[in-house]
């Protein structure tokens, strides 16, 4: 089975508690602290394996989570880094972020190995809160939370040469005459599934990777069948053959069906349908009068707009050859460089830009005590020590920096009214 897209929840790991713990040695009655840091989290790796092909594995297993870093521990001790996890995926893989479809990364070119969302960081032991006037400190830091993702992963075929055309007009025969690939060939709609992948080999050439694209029929760019499935995979592609059946064996216009191609390629990225094309004209050994051959109609209508046109047989190779090479001076004259999708979502912002998120500050009038609420702050407070000084006096901090202080004031609060946050009261001094 081919599996070209996947949608998978990641997630990095957890620090480490700092630890809280003081010298109660034999002759040291007053020990000072000794907590120590806790580890890092795991980062989540994504990595290219050259021998994979599809996203099957990924279907299977939804979720993946780095290991979270160990708690401090006494005497100093750093706790244990969790360690990462790697997922590997193939060639021509796009990491999307789930809800807006937005590029992460494309493991192509030169993208071997990337680091996705790195483990938090371990929080600071006791040790390091010792101050001249709080000499034995209870309180140590939090780990930093884990990051999380829901991500989509996609397929695209990484081919410099896109095979496209309506069913049965011969792609895959084309596709098993001049590449090693071995498609499965039959005379019936729909009869690839899967893209097929071949190097051509031409004298004096370095050759090229062409890619038959399954038959697409109209709609295809609105989802119409697997139509959204079938096109991610030319989007990579730096020329595209149109192989049209010239000779009308289905009772079909060629013109007209190369119309509706373009259109549904248009429809669906306007930058495809603009790469350079070759059109095909297939199926001539079944043309019995060549001098008024379809193939001219054809012609007629495409070559005045720069789109070269050349007559072909699929099944006895003949015109095959020239048609190569003219692909080949085409890539040639577009160079060697890969397409590589521009990073869109960047997950490092948007985990900073989770502390903006948004909060609201009211007074609840049947209470007489203003409320606080807001996601960001009820993280804080999930790993904040407020029974230390040194942990109630960084959330103190945490609502000045945020504005929700101000907000309070502007609500018309007074010393020793109460402020209640997620079951907390606190009675209010400026």
């Amino acid at each position: 089975m081919f599996a070209d897209r996947a949608k998978i929840y990641v997630r990095s790991g957890k620090g480490g508690d700092g630890h809280v713990s003081f010298r109660r040695e034999k002759y040291v009655p007053a020990g000072g602290p000794d907590g120590g840091d806790g580890g890092k989290g795991g980062d989540v790796i994504f990595m290219v394996d050259e021998g994979l092909n599809t996203l099957i594995d990924f279907r299977n297993i939804r979720k993946y989570k780095a290991a979270d870093g160990e708690p401090g521990g006494k005497r100093n001790c750093r706790g244990k880094d969790g360690s990462d996890i790697v997922l590997k995926v193939p060639p021509g893989t796009v990491i999307k972020e789930a809800a807006s479809g937005q590029v992460i990364v494309d493991m192509s070119g030169e993208n071997r190995r990337i680091v996705l969302l790195k483990g938090g960081r371990g929080g600071s032991g006791n040790q390091h809160y010792a101050t001249s006037t709080m000499q034995a400190p209870t309180y140590a830091q939090p780990g930093r939370p884990a990051k999380e993702l829901e991500l989509v992963l996609e397929l695209k075929v990484i081919a410099d040469v896109g095979l496209v055309g309506l069913p049965n007009v011969g792609k895959s025969t084309f596709l098993a005459r001049v590449t090693n690939a071995r498609p499965k060939i039959a005379n019936y709609h729909f009869t690839t599934l899967n893209p097929n992948l071949g190097v051509v080999d031409l004298d004096g050439t370095k050759g090229f990777v062409i890619a038959d694209i399954p038959g697409l029929i109209e709609g295809a760019s609105e989802g119409v069948g697997l139509g959204h499935e079938f096109l991610r995979h030319i989007e990579r592609t730096k020329v595209i053959i149109h192989i049209v059946d010239a000779a009308g064996t289905e009772g079909r216009d060629p013109v007209a069906d190369i119309y509706a191609i373009n259109k549904e390629l248009d429809a669906y990225n306007p930058d495809i349908a603009k790469r350079p094309q070759v059109i095909a004209a297939n199926k001539i050994d079944v043309i019995f009068d060549r001098e008024d051959s379809p193939v001219n109609a054809i012609k007629a209508e495409f070559e005045p707009k720069g789109i070269p046109v050349y007559p072909i047989s699929a099944v006895s190779g003949e015109g095959v050859r020239e048609l190569l090479y003219r692909v080949n001076e085409m890539l040639e004259e577009l160079g060697d460089e890969v397409t590589v999708f521009e990073q869109e979502f960047f997950p490092e912002q948007a985990a900073a830009g989770a502390q903006d998120e948004p909060y609201t500050v009211e007074y609840d009038a049947s209470a007489g005590e203003y409320v606080v609420e807001g996601s960001s702050i009820e993280k804080m407070l999930g790993y904040t020590n407020l029974d230390s000084e040194k942990g109630f006096a960084f959330f103190q901090n945490f609502l000045k920096t945020r504005g929700i202080l101000e907000e309070l004031e502007k609500l018309g609060i007074q010393d020793g009214d109460t402020v209640r946050i997620y079951g907390h009261s606190f009675d209010y001094y400026k």
